[in-house]
């Protein structure tokens, strides 16, 4: 049993949406396949995953480091006890091997990506989909058959008008979401607060709304923000600031009368543990902690954030995966999470989940294909076909 190959393409996403700080015109993503010499219904197991969206392609750190190291390996030293699978846990530490601690931003995403697919590969050799393993190992067997599921939108786009936001808004409901996010910080104000108004008209009793910041603002502007928005009782409002300042996070805390939301822009333990004991969030309000596992170094390692997170008595209905894909879906199934994002109709083949997958009164429905599930992508998976060669 050994790893044979592992390929990165670096797929561009072809998109003009906009959030506050940028526009998705020039993003790329790595899609990655590790090819295994195991066989399982007459054809080799591949495992396959990307770099979520918002990420540029890392193809280059994979090739030059990771991927060689993993390749270059000593067969049994990827393998569990046993020797009927490969161990994610020991690959990840193939991978980290002469990285210098600390440095995790600068990896993490390539690694987390390679991770996540040696993760596909493990649940398609157990003939189990990845949520079912991931639960087993990590949530005490408690195997669900469905997630909540809130959908991402709202994004600025060129001529959008506030009736188009409105429709886009009536879709979503119409499909059985109970809970929409819409973009926040890449207008005016005033103009901002009434797009908030326009959406909040049409949900009305019929599900919340949250907003997204994307990062982009100051001090100043994130706690006018926080004032202005108080009224409208949202679910969360979400990155209103560098999740690393700490200081004008804990202020935005202080001056919202709401639940925060953070971290899809952290990339290691210490770094969610600094934000927790510093940043002043706080689960008993509904605050939100939105790790991207595939960016954070992969599963392995999430699962030990979460272990961090129970010490500082968080619980895991307060995490929300960032990444509206077939990966958070499972991630979020297997350990429990209060949730998963969906980005319906945006960033072609990479967002959404299973073709077939079922969306009722804001819950998910999740496959039984093992592994992740990509197979049900029809438009992913033949891209992922053609990088294994398959």
């Amino acid at each position: 049993m050994r790893i044979t190959d592992i390929r990165e393409t670096a797929i561009p996403l072809k998109s003009t949406l906009a959030n506050s700080s940028f526009n998705f015109s020039e993003m790329t993503t790595s899609v990655v396949a590790v090819i295994t010499d195991v066989m399982r219904d007459g054809k080799k197991v591949c495992g396959f995953a990307f770099n979520s969206t918002g990420r540029y392609a890392c193809g280059a750190q994979m090739r030059a480091r990771f991927i060689p190291r993993i390749l270059n390996a000593e067969t049994k030293s990827l393998l569990n006890e046993a020797g009927d699978n490969f161990d994610p846990e020991k690959i990840l530490a193939v991978m980290m091997r002469n990285e210098k601690a600390g440095g995790h931003s600068e990896r993490s995403v390539a690694i987390g990506t390679i991770e996540v697919a040696v993760w596909d590969a493990v649940a398609k050799i157990e003939g189990k989909p990845l949520h079912r393993v991931l639960a087993e190992r990590y949530n005490g067997g408690k195997v669900v058959d469905k997630v909540f599921c809130y959908v991402g939108g709202g994004w600025y786009a060129p001529g959008k008008a506030t009736q188009d936001l409105q429709d886009e808004m009536r879709r979503h409901l119409d499909t059985g979401y109970t809970m929409v996010k819409m973009k926040v910080g890449g207008a005016p104000l005033a103009e901002d607060m009434s797009r908030i108004e326009a959406v909040k008209a049409i949900i009305g009793n019929r599900g919340e709304l949250a907003v997204d910041a994307n990062c982009k603002f100051s001090r100043d502007e994130a706690i006018t923000y926080a004032k202005a928005m108080s009224r409208y009782k949202l679910r969360w409002y979400e990155e209103p600031c560098d999740p690393l300042d700490f200081a004008t996070l804990a202020e935005i805390s202080d001056a919202y009368d709401g639940a925060l939301s953070t971290g899809e822009n952290l990339f290691s333990t210490q770094d969610v543990e600094n934000l927790v004991c510093f940043g002043s969030l706080r689960a008993e309000r509904g605050d939100v902690i939105q790790v991207d596992p595939p960016q954070a170094y992969g599963i392995v390692q999430y699962a030990r954030t979460l272990d961090m997170l129970a010490r500082h008595g968080w619980p895991r209905s307060g995490l929300f995966p960032h990444g509206g894909n077939q990966m958070s879906l499972a991630i979020a199934a297997g350990f429990g999470l209060g949730g998963a994002e969906s980005y319906p109709g945006v960033f072609g083949p990479f967002a959404g989940f299973a073709d077939d997958a079922k969306l009722e009164n804001g819950y998910l429905s999740l496959s039984d294909r093992p592994g992740i599930g990509f197979e049900g992508q029809a438009g992913l998976y033949k891209i992922m076909r053609e990088l294994a060669g398959i």
